[in-house]
């Protein structure tokens, strides 16, 4: 017979006991955050909050007067005896086999009361049964039963559920099903601990990676803590240490990041770092933020996390599975495969032939059968990583050797991935060293400058693997015909080796990449590749997104800097996979597709054929011609439209939007009424709006207030003006948040925006600005550079801010004000910061006074 509990709390004491219990937490917390701030130590507040959660829950469970039949369970982090700050509170109510329904009545108000006294309650209610199902089904459930603990109520029924549930734990399949588990973890998290806000515990290198090995451990009975381990011969003494240091790191940073945001919080976000830096006590240098400095520190942490991470799994494997062991197949003289796992013959390999190193990489690329290496191969590089560079970079045969690496038909981006993962990419390379885990808040990089330059090597990697030719068939198609492509992948591992150092990275990139040449035997027009690809891995970018490609200048001008169609290839090939490693936000068709109209006429011009913005107006006029007949146009209909357009337009527009003009216009070049169109872009990305309308006051302000009040970027803008008085201008568009399907948006454009220009209302107010998180926090200093244009008839006005809605709208009402025109406008977007090239012309550009005030108020716009 269960012992009767006592009379249960009546109800009108509730209120007493929850205002009791809420500020005996809260004066708890209070003296356990007052003690750590001043002794600066982990261990006592994390028990020290498990011990006053478990004061507090015995004492309501037992004023409260639970069934004694039933248990209290703490489980999780929170069953292992460590709380921090803001985490939650995980709880099994484990409950009779058989019980019945009256214990629920009771149950609910206990759940009800822990959350009215503040604490946040994660909880279930099972039976022994329900228990062991669980968690045969969700890996999850099972991990937190491994911490069980009891905290009060039946005993009995807490030890039988330990008993059953340890005999009927399975450690090898759990090891099994934790890897798999970490694998999609790290999937989550683009499998890199290198993002520039990361998760301090779910990111690979973080928390988890530490608390899955000891799970695991717990599983097998080899030890609940990093000195058992070691006793077990699975960790030395010094990896010991090494994780205990790793794990002391992570814990005051969560600490602190709690203590900070005053709630549960996990991700280091950019508005966090600065204080959190702050309460490391760390100090900004010449160089760099405090922020960079605690992250870097976080980011030489993650890789140590992993390091041991992946180390300790594969001592781990070959314990709890070592009947899976078969005989080593020899490879060669310094390594044996071991379970598809490559491996070293002797322990001391690494120490007494450090070229092994380079070695073993190369093995790794070459042999697809090798899935890994064994956990004393990873032990062996990891306790060689710092004192091996001098060797490997003074050894006569190592530059043939890491070249190599590169010509290899596979495993090319694995392998500098696992040389950087275990830091012999940086002993052999110093230059890279020095950018391992170094932040870019250029606000549109999301990696470290290191993970961003393997992401590059990878997207050019892939350039050359037919499996990925459905991509980028057109990259494809050209890295199939360049020669050496090799050269292509050094250029992209040194083309932001330099950042950080001050001073134009590009050209300080420049002797690294030399040297590397001279040392690596790398001569003639391949050297002057690199050389090249690494001075000038912007340019086309800047080119292709700033200029105006419709200028036969450009296209001259832009030839001559890259001389041959090798190095065009080359540079267009790393451009687009330059663009593509900062972040997916950042590349789009409409960017493919300006990039792609420069490397075609540039090569045209480089063979020695008149590209398309060469051609004069009768060749553009005669092209679109062709197109309007193939419509079905009837001869000659253009020509009262064409009369009205000057030599301009007809440069500036290529055939194809010219004959979609004429084909809109060409029966009512007259029209009292506006006219807009709106189709697809032919990129495939975004629309193409055309605008025909009696010129009007603030016309291209209008246009704009409009497209941002929809929400859309403007990609770009040409502004032409009719001999007659009419305003044909010409937009693409962009939907930066890709809500909306595009064709869905014609019709609303089409009607909308003519409406709009019918009435002619007065330009409303600039929307109120709305920065990003980023900007917030790392603000961009905005430029504004007015210069005439070299003929000196027009400008050019250059900008630079951070982009936000309405930005463009906002500028064209302070032009319109001063009577501007614009003629057109390049906009480019990188991440949350806009580089946009106008060219305007007005009498005010020619008064030094006006001028001044002009990009005063510019500025003063730009500014937030």
């Amino acid at each position: 017979m269960a012992p009767r509990a006592a009379p249960a709390i009546p109800v009108t004491d509730l209120p007493a006991l929850i205002a009791e219990t809420r500020a005996r937490l809260r004066e708890g917390q209070q003296q356990l955050r007052a003690n750590y701030e001043r002794n600066g130590v982990a261990a006592p507040l994390l028990h020290g909050r498990a011990r006053l959660v478990d004061q507090v829950l015995r004492d309501v469970w037992r004023r409260m007067a639970m069934p004694a039949d039933i248990a209290l369970v703490a489980v999780g982090g929170y069953g292992r005896g460590e709380l921090y700050p803001a985490s939650d509170v995980d709880l099994l109510l484990l409950v009779p086999q058989g019980c019945d329904a009256t214990h629920h009545p009771r149950l609910e108000p206990l759940i009800g009361l822990f959350w009215d006294i503040g604490l946040d309650v994660g909880h279930s209610v099972r039976n022994i049964a329900e228990c062991l199902e669980e968690s045969e089904r969700d890996i999850t459930v099972q991990t937190t039963l491994i911490e069980a603990r009891l905290l009060c109520g039946n005993r009995a029924l807490f030890n039988e559920f330990n008993a059953r549930f340890h005999a009927h734990l399975d450690p090898l399949a759990f090891f099994k099903a934790k890897q798999l588990e970490q694998a999609e973890r790290y999937t989550r998290y683009n499998d890199t601990p290198y993002s520039l806000e990361p998760n301090c515990k779910e990111s690979p290198g973080g928390l988890r990676d530490l608390q899955i090995i000891l799970w695991i451990a717990r599983a097998a009975h080899l030890g609940d803590s990093w000195r058992d381990l070691a006793q077990t011969v699975l960790v030395t003494a010094e990896e010991a240490r090494q994780l205990s240091r790793a794990e002391s790191f992570l814990r005051h940073l969560r600490i602190r990041l709690h203590h900070t945001v005053g709630r549960r919080e996990d991700r280091l976000s950019f508005e966090h770092q600065e204080s959190l830096a702050k309460n490391f006590g760390i100090e900004r240098t010449e160089a760099k933020r405090a922020s960079e400095v605690l992250m870097q520190r976080y980011y030489r942490n993650a890789k140590l996390v992993t390091q041991l991470n992946a180390l300790v799994l594969q001592n781990l494997n070959a314990r709890l599975a070592p009947a899976l062991a078969a005989a080593p197949i020899v490879i060669d003289q310094h390594f044996q495969m071991v379970r598809d796992l490559l491996d070293i013959r002797t322990e001391t390999l690494f120490e007494d032939e450090p070229l092994a190193i380079l070695e073993s990489f190369l093995l790794m690329a070459r042999r697809p059968e090798l899935h890994g290496m064994t956990g004393r191969t990873l032990r062996a590089l990891w306790q060689v990583r710092h004192r091996c560079g001098g060797a490997l970079r003074r050894h006569p045969q190592a530059p043939a050797l890491f070249i190599q690496l590169f010509k290899e038909k596979r495993g090319l981006t694995h392998e500098l991935r696992r040389m950087n993962q275990y830091d012999i990419l940086g002993q052999y390379l110093p230059a890279f060293g020095r950018i391992v885990g170094q932040m870019q808040h250029d606000l549109f990089h999301v990696y470290t400058v290191d993970q961003h330059i393997l992401q590059v090597v990878r997207n050019v990697r892939r350039f050359a693997m037919p499996d990925f030719a459905h991509e980028y068939p057109f990259c494809t198609r050209l890295m199939s015909g360049l020669e050496h492509p090799w050269v292509l992948y050094v250029a992209a591992l040194f083309h932001d080796i330099a950042k950080g150092r001050g001073g134009d990275h590009s050209h300080l990139g420049m002797a690294d990449a030399r040297r590397f040449c001279r040392l690596h035997n790398i001569t003639g027009e391949d050297a002057e590749l690199v050389v090249f690809l690494v001075s000038q891995h912007l340019t086309m970018s800047q080119v292709a997104q700033k200029q105006d490609l419709a200028d036969p200048q450009v296209i001259h001008d832009f030839a001559r800097i890259v001389g041959t169609e090798r190095r065009l290839t080359a540079l267009y090939l790393l451009t687009v996979a330059d663009i593509r490693g900062t972040s997916p936000k950042v590349w789009n068709t409409w960017k493919g597709k300006l990039l792609e109209d420069l490397f075609r006429s540039t090569a045209q011009l480089l063979r020695g054929d008149a590209p398309l913005q060469m051609a004069g107006v009768g060749e553009r006029q005669e092209e679109a011609r062709r197109m309007l007949r193939l419509r079905g146009l009837r001869p000659n209909v253009e020509q009262p439209l064409w009369q009205q357009l000057d030599t301009g337009y007809f440069l500036r527009h290529d055939a194809d939007e010219i004959a979609w003009h004429t084909r809109t216009l060409y029966y009512r070049s007259d029209s009292p009424e506006p006219v807009v169109r709106a189709r697809i872009n032919p990129s495939g990305d975004g629309i193409q709006v055309m605008i025909y309308v009696a010129d009007q006051p603030e016309l291209f302000a209008r246009i704009c207030g409009f497209f941002a009040r929809l929400g859309y970027s403007i990609a770009e803008a040409k502004v032409h003006t009719t001999r007659h008085g009419y305003a044909l201008d010409s937009f693409a568009l962009l939907d930066p948040g890709e809500h909306q399907a595009y064709r869905d948006l014609i019709g609303l454009v089409e009607h909308d925006l003519a409406e709009g220009l019918k009435t002619q209302l007065p330009l409303e107010a600039p929307p109120p600005v709305r920065l990003s998180r980023q900007v917030k926090h790392f603000p961009i200093v905005p430029e504004v550079v007015i210069r005439p244009d070299e003929r000196g008839n027009q400008h050019i006005m250059s900008i630079a801010a951070a982009d936000r809605p309405g930005l463009l709208y906002a500028i064209a009402r302070i032009l319109s004000q001063h009577a501007i025109v614009i003629r057109s406008a390049k906009i480019a977007t990188l991440g949350e910061r806009v580089e946009d090239t106008f060219l305007i012309s007005g009498e005010e550009l020619g008064k030094m006074a006006t001028l001044v005030h002009l990009e005063q108020e510019l500025l003063q716009a730009l500014q937030v």
